[in-house]
């Protein structure tokens, strides 16, 4: 039987500790209607032998993390508020997450939960996902980690994470197959109604660039281009403005946006065309006039390469004329 401990860290969203557990007692559940031995021993952990959520509105009744000798997965959820102070918080289940996995535990982040994994310095180096939301932040607190925003699901060396919100739930699906079968997580899927083929948040981004940073020539470039995204714009224009060499422009902007110059471009554009996509009568080949695109081909490889989904596809699923 694998020991699954869920931490119930202070500041915790409700969601991320009953959602898996509902998931994870489903399989026992199956199990034992077909005669068979539950898979998994299900352990909600806290600091203290009552956890409380949301400001006192949920209590839970938890085991004291420490009094849990050996497990073989363990659970971290997304928190409220500021990530630092819930990082604080919660910074005594640190050595005992390190100690578990180097004993041979497997850990689970989910969400924002990437945060409190990513301090245990475990992520150095590896891949890791989170709400998308919470990307530039998450770049400027954890440089050291392969931080990759459009993913669902990450699997490195028996840590994994998930991407944003109710997403984590397909983490926890994806490890029910790893653990029980692909025929069990299939009948998880249908009954909590998953999506089992869900492997990217990227159709579900809002590209808002990335402003919190102090490069005020390069704040100045990012402006430029969102203001005038429908025109053609080179690189050599942007350096020419901002009196800086191609070179030169090139590197500050990747390490203040996390983008190249012209991946911004493509973002902003793509951007604009989602939103003309979900709102408007137009048909496709006039949104890409609009947002500065002359080549269809161009046009349709870039936008699915950032949404996933082709323009027709993400018009069918989002504009509510479509809808009904």
């Amino acid at each position: 039987m694998k020991h699954i401990s869920i931490i119930v860290a202070k500041g915790a969203i409700l969601g991320n500790i009953e959602g898996p557990r509902q998931e994870f007692t489903e399989v026992n559940q199956l199990m034992t209607s077909m005669g068979k031995q539950p898979l998994f021993k299900i352990q909600l952990v806290g600091l203290s032998k009552e956890s409380q959520l949301n400001d006192g509105l949920y209590t839970i009744s938890t085991d004291v993390f420490s009094a849990v000798e050996k497990t073989d997965l363990i659970i971290l959820p997304a928190m409220y508020g500021d990530l630092k102070e819930a990082i604080s918080l919660n910074q005594d289940f640190i050595p005992w997450i390190v100690n578990q996995y180097n004993s041979g535990a497997e850990v689970a982040s989910l969400c924002l939960g990437a945060f409190l994994l990513a301090s245990t310095g475990l992520l150095k180096g590896k891949k890791c996902a989170t709400h998308w939301l919470a990307v530039n932040d998450f770049r400027k607190m954890f440089p050291d980690v392969n931080l990759v925003e459009d993913k669902i699901i990450t699997d490195e060396h028996g840590i994994y994470s998930s991407g944003g919100a109710y997403s984590s739930l397909n983490l926890i699906l994806y490890l029910v197959e790893k653990y029980a079968g692909r025929e069990t997580a299939v009948f998880c899927s249908k009954a909590f109604q998953i999506d089992i083929q869900r492997s990217s948040q990227s159709q579900f981004m809002i590209f808002m660039g990335q402003k919190e940073h102090e490069d005020e020539p390069i704040k100045k470039a990012q402006e430029f281009i969102e203001n005038n995204f429908q025109n053609k714009i080179t690189v050599e224009e942007l350096a020419s403005m901002i009196a800086l060499s191609r070179r030169n422009l090139e590197r500050r902007f990747k390490k203040a946006t996390a983008n190249t110059v012209v991946e911004y471009i493509q973002r902003v554009k793509i951007e604009a065309a989602k939103m003309s996509l979900e709102s408007s009568r137009e048909n496709i080949n006039e949104v890409m006039y609009k947002v500065g695109y002359s080549d269809t081909k161009a046009f349709r490889s870039t936008f699915k390469k950032i949404t996933g989904l082709s323009p027709i596809q993400y018009r069918n699923k989002y504009n509510r004329e479509v809808l009904f």
